[in-house]
């Protein structure tokens, strides 16, 4: 599951990737501080600070000091895949940590991992959820739905 901390890191680069998108041909960053970005998410101020830093750290953000300054992408929206991103803060993917392929551990309770059933599940809903969120980038999180007309 999705912690909140993931969610409102997401709903940040959203809000870092729109004003992006939004911005006049040839400007290449656009810098938010972060209270509009708090403001746009929306996510507690305190805590998007905090998130904020972790983005940095993993280096899809950066951050510019002063009066002018705020968080802007460090890579383009469409370099960045969720899956990347819910990685980067809650760790793998994978429900149960025997089917994680990245942080493996077998339960302390299964004889046998190479014949768990339910092991053989959650593995299939680990990969149908990497497949979606390593091809969905922030990009087409950002990106405006078509209006039916």
């Amino acid at each position: 599951m999705l912690t909140q901390k993931a969610r409102y890191g997401l709903q940040a680069l959203r809000v870092l990737a729109e004003a992006t998108a939004a911005a006049p041909p040839g400007m290449r960053r656009v810098t938010l501080p972060i209270h509009e970005i708090a403001d746009r998410a929306p996510a507690p101020r305190k805590f998007l600070e905090a998130i904020l830093l972790d983005l940095r750290r993993h280096g899809f953000v950066d951050s510019l000091r002063g009066k002018a300054g705020g968080y802007a992408l460090a890579r383009p929206a469409e370099e960045i895949a969720l899956a990347e991103v819910i990685r980067a803060i809650d760790g793998p993917l994978a429900s149960i940590p025997c089917a994680s392929l990245t942080a493996y551990r077998p339960c302390l309770d299964c004889p046998n991992p190479s014949d768990c059933s339910l092991r053989r599940v959650m593995r299939r809903v680990r990969d149908a959820t990497a497949a979606i969120l390593d091809a969905t980038t922030l990009a087409e999180l950002a990106a405006k739905p078509e209006r039916a007309a």
